[in-house]
């Protein structure tokens, strides 16, 4: 990898990064092993040695290499894959319809959000999660009731999860946001008022962010952005808006373990660190279902 002061596109200021090739928005310090062209984190693609850009990558591929040769992966270890946005697109869809639904019958979401313990109406669940329903911390995830709330996470998710999943790959991106949205699930049931509804996929879209700033560090791109975009989120949590902040604290510290161990897990064990790192978010996921449920059963 090499960092260089100016951009092969024109002069720069001294104090700037290049920009990448690709995204003339993004600054960047890493250049494409191959032929130098600057390249952002959505771009790169992680080879034997540094990163290359997708325009080498696919010339790579097409000059006869052998079914057995190690193919070109991402930062953190991932595939490439031809659409880098395809599972944001899909979560999205997914968030989508079932807010729809929400507004067409609102009784859709009465058995989808997160209760502790049988609330008085306007909930029509029969049981919470203490009463076995743990799979309310999962569907809770992806229902929203209010337009500003679906539009704000969806716009969240759509800023953080594109460069996220191409960095990641899928498999790894789709551990993050899951893991975190249980994160955050599973601390609202253990801190909240039981008979208090939660739903919403903040949780998730908080990993997204931690993993995000965990990402630029790595990168050692300008955090300021990041660090801005999330203290103006947390004062909105902490603010009269009856936001259920343990959701967003629960995937914030999610995503920071994951997305710690996703780029900078060593390469000779990159799996067993990554895969390690989301079975230990998952094993406090259960560890705090099980306290809460025993304090209320």
């Amino acid at each position: 990898m090499e960092q260089a002061p100016g951009s092969p596109q024109g002069p720069q200021d001294a104090q700037s990064l290049p920009t990448c090739y690709r995204h003339p928005d993004r600054e960047t310090g890493i250049r494409c092993t191959r032929c130098e062209r600057p390249i952002c984190p959505e771009c790169m693609v992680s080879a034997s040695v540094g990163f290359q850009c997708p325009e080498c990558v696919r010339k790579g591929s097409g000059t006869g290499h052998a079914p057995g040769a190690s193919r070109p992966r991402t930062l953190a270890g991932g595939t490439i894959a031809a659409d880098p946005r395809l599972l944001t697109k899909i979560l999205i869809g997914i968030n989508l319809a079932v807010f729809l639904v929400g507004q067409i019958r609102p009784s859709f979401l009465d058995d989808l959000v997160l209760v502790g313990k049988w609330p008085p109406a306007p909930y029509a669940a029969t049981e919470g999660v203490a009463e076995g329903q743990w799979y309310l911390l999962f569907t809770s995830m992806f229902a929203h009731q209010a337009i500003w709330h679906f539009a704000f996470n969806m716009l969240s998710l759509w800023w953080l999860g594109g460069p996220l999943e191409a960095v990641l790959g899928r498999v790894r991106y789709l551990a993050l946001y899951i893991i975190s949205g249980l994160a955050g699930s599973a601390f609202t049931y253990l801190l909240a008022s039981p008979s208090s509804g939660s739903l919403g996929a903040s949780g998730a879209i908080f990993g997204l962010f931690g993993a995000t700033a965990v990402l630029m560090r790595r990168l050692n791109q300008d955090m300021r952005p990041i660090i801005a975009l999330l203290v103006i989120n947390l004062l909105f949590t902490f603010g009269p808006l009856n936001i259920a902040w343990q959701a967003h604290i629960g995937g914030l510290v999610g995503g920071v373990v994951i997305g710690y161990a996703m780029v900078h897990a060593p390469r000779e064990r990159r799996s067993l660190v990554q895969y390690g790192a989301c079975a230990l978010v998952l094993v406090a996921v259960v560890a705090m279902t099980l306290i809460r449920t025993s304090q209320l059963i």
